[in-house]
């Protein structure tokens, strides 16, 4: 089914932004896998070609297009190409909106410019040892002292950890309160007091630097408080749906690059002296894949729409997440199945996308919790 989600513009777009991908991440992730990160340098090539922030104000150094559509394309490309350490998407459709929707015009002109150029790069602070997709139960506090606020704590599982400039925290101002004591500060590389543990080995997304956070009586000016004290929670319940698209972006992409190799595999290898893509049973696992790829595609195309007409709820971006990142997770025991013994050798770029994809349901809220925000939207 052709998509007619992307003009013309967005299509030459996604052609430069494949030529980067191509010439730029391609040949080096495998590499970037071994070292468990990707070089600062990279980000500061994307900058330079107009990849980065594209929808902050021109004035600011950004693409001045506020058009979630470039980024699903950057998302999509880098799935495609199986460049999962590449945290851009987070850099932009994450960290950046934060800033342009909550932060002070000091704030902007602070950070935004060198977010733009790669300078800078974004991260956001979440998750802590005892603390996941219920917010509400952080235990990193931010205690006012003066023109400062004394924040101690720790964070895990942080997406950009190690190479990130500008870290979006998470922080309780306000110890004794549940969601209405959440508020968001911006912890900058260099505090006194700020570390980063150990680069995390994962089982997939191993070019991604991702780091424990440790927070020693951290001294953050108040200037760098985002929007107001207490209303972080609230801040927190309007972006994550498109994260959670974000997310499902990748999987519907992740899906659809498994399933083309996999066709090409069944189509030269053979058994009994035929292509194993002619058996039966291969041929209705194809065709089972090919059908449901199509309609996740064409839900998520749609969720992109909405969220572009500014009216994706919540509960759309749930569906959206629990139900691509369930398929996605199908699709690659599939495809590792048809590829046979071919497909457990990490040689194969199947055996990578099957690892990168099992954390899809879990990070941006498990989908466990997914089912909860849905069901509750039903009354229940």
């Amino acid at each position: 089914m052709k998509r007619s989600l992307y003009t013309d513009e967005h299509l030459m777009f996604r052609s430069a932004f494949r030529r980067f991908v191509e010439k730029e991440i391609v040949p080096n992730h495998e590499q970037w896998e071994k070292e468990g990160i990707v070089p600062r340098e990279l980000w500061r090539k994307a900058g330079d070609l107009g990849f980065l922030c594209i929808e902050a104000p021109e004035d600011l150094g950004g693409g001045g297009v506020a058009d979630y559509r470039y980024n699903a394309i950057i998302a999509e490309e880098l799935w495609y190409a199986g460049a999962t350490g590449v945290g851009i998407g987070l850099h932009n459709s994450i960290v950046l909106p934060y800033i342009l929707l909550y932060g002070t015009e000091e704030q902007k002109q602070r950070w935004v410019p060198k977010m733009c150029t790669g300078e800078l790069i974004g991260a956001i602070a979440m998750t802590e040892p005892a603390a996941g997709s219920d917010l509400a139960g952080v235990r990193t506090t931010a205690i006012r002292n003066g023109d400062h606020y004394i924040v101690n704590g720790q964070k895990t599982f942080i997406t950009n950890g190690i190479n990130s400039d500008l870290v979006v925290t998470v922080v309780k101002t306000d110890p004794a309160a549940r969601h209405k004591g959440v508020s968001l500060l911006v912890v900058e590389r260099g505090m006194e007091g700020f570390t980063r543990g150990r680069n995390l080995e994962k089982m997939g997304l191993k070019a991604q630097d991702t780091a424990e956070l440790f927070l020693d009586n951290v001294r953050v000016p108040v200037t760098n408080l985002l929007g107001e004290e207490g209303k972080g929670f609230y801040y927190l319940m309007q972006r994550l749906p498109q994260e959670r698209l974000d997310i499902a972006v990748g999987a519907v992409a992740a899906c659809e690059a498994a399933l083309e190799m996999t066709v090409k595999y069944c189509q030269e290898r053979t058994a009994f002296g035929q292509p194993i893509g002619t058996f039966q049973n291969s041929r209705f696992k194809l065709a089972e894949m090919k059908t449901e790829i199509e309609i996740a595609r064409v839900f998520v195309d749609r969720c992109i729409e909405v969220l572009n007409a500014g009216e994706l709820t919540a509960e759309e971006a749930a569906m959206a997440k629990w139900w691509t990142t369930d398929l996605q997770m199908r699709v690659m025991d599939h495809c590792v199945q048809l590829h046979g013994g071919y497909g457990y050798m990490l040689e194969y770029p199947i055996a990578r996308f099957f690892l990168d994809a099992r954390v899809q349901p879990i990070y941006g809220g498990t989908n466990e919790i997914m089912k909860e925000v849905i069901g509750r939207s039903m009354g229940l």
